[in-house]
């Protein structure tokens, strides 16, 4: 069968090839700093600018895997019903964040994220300066850096980032999270339908499979996003994941994407800037909570929830262990289990 596939960032149309799953992989590895020994990027990674970006990325991610990830998939083994599902996992408002939505749901054999970035492309490395590699990988370390640090992605940064350097856009990103979570990318293809996207299959830790999209779309009800919720709902239902979501689904504007992950959604993790708790438990939810109760940061605080609030003092529970969304600090993590009742 013939497929489109993004091969340092041309588009190809041709059959799979046995080394076609070998040299993406390679690509990727390249991106996360890590060794791409008996590859034709081998040369490349022998520089002083990828040698750099290698210790800094080995820093930031192991220090993210002991202090968050770890504590993460533990946590979701531990409490989220059906722990091991392979359901479509959504991920709204995600922007390129893999790397929460593989902890918190490793087995899913699909992931749906979507954000307003750009997907961009990832050049061909080989033909890059040395200038622009060293350009491209100080831009890639500072496009995730508030994820690595805080946990979360700032939009309106992301878009400065994302578009600077020949290393542009969502694509090298999610990349690297495949990478460094121990995955293989075994191909690239770019879609046009139901919005333009990115189609990533790969394998890995979880035994099968697995296909990650990433969408780059409006979720308000003014941006057309009909068919997308469509046919993302022909996807499940699914295991849902909303994290430092700028509290879009308080509003009446964002209604549609709401119901759609009431509607479509076995089990929602959220902060409290997600799906409020007045609209998860009027669609028959039940509502867990763990860690301690904090209000929204200075930025949403006209969105502070009284009855979640309540909710917490009522319900006393131990901390979370790891930090969340814009409670970002561990001591002050903060985390809603909704799970659809029988």
């Amino acid at each position: 069968m013939t497929r489109l596939l993004l091969f340092f960032g041309i588009a190809f149309a041709f059959p799979a090839l046995a080394q076609e799953p070998a040299a993406l992989a390679d690509q990727a590895r390249f991106l996360a700093g890590m060794p791409v020994r008996g590859t034709t990027l081998e040369e490349r990674a022998g520089g002083e600018a990828w040698a750099t970006h290698a210790t800094a990325m080995d820093k930031a991610f192991n220090h993210q895997e002991q202090r968050q990830i770890a504590r993460v998939r533990e946590w979701a083994k531990a409490n989220i019903p059906g722990a091991g599902s392979t359901q479509t996992a959504y991920y709204m408002f995600s922007g390129p964040d893999f790397l929460y939505a593989n902890a918190f749901y490793p087995d899913s054999k699909t992931y749906i994220l979507c954000g307003t970035e750009p997907i961009g492309n990832v050049p061909d490395l080989n033909k890059l300066s040395q200038e622009q590699i060293e350009g491209g990988l100080e831009g890639l370390r500072q496009s995730m850096k508030t994820l690595l640090d805080f946990h979360y992605f700032i939009t309106k940064d992301m878009r400065v980032d994302l578009t600077r350097t020949q290393i542009n856009g969502t694509l090298p990103i999610l990349l690297v999270f495949l990478a460094r979570t121990g995955n293989n990318v075994e191909s690239i293809e770019m879609v046009n339908s139901p919005e333009t996207g990115v189609k990533i299959v790969f394998s890995g830790g979880a035994g099968h499979p697995q296909t990650l999209y990433y969408f780059k779309t409006d979720l308000s009800n003014g941006g057309h996003n009909a068919g997308f919720l469509k046919w993302c709902a022909a996807q499940g239902p699914g295991l849902s994941l909303v994290k430092a979501a700028s509290y879009l689904m308080h509003m009446n504007e964002f209604s549609r994407v709401r119901s759609f992950l009431l509607e479509n959604s076995s089990v929602i993790v959220e902060d409290d800037s997600g799906i409020p708790l007045r609209d998860l438990a009027g669609a028959r939810f039940t509502v867990r909570c763990y860690g301690a109760f904090q209000p929204p940061i200075t930025t949403f605080a006209k969105y502070l929830q009284p009855d979640l609030e309540q909710l917490y003092r009522i319900s006393n529970p131990a901390p979370l262990g790891f930090g969340f969304g814009y409670h970002w600090q561990t001591e002050y993590g903060m985390l809603l289990l909704a799970t659809r009742k029988e």
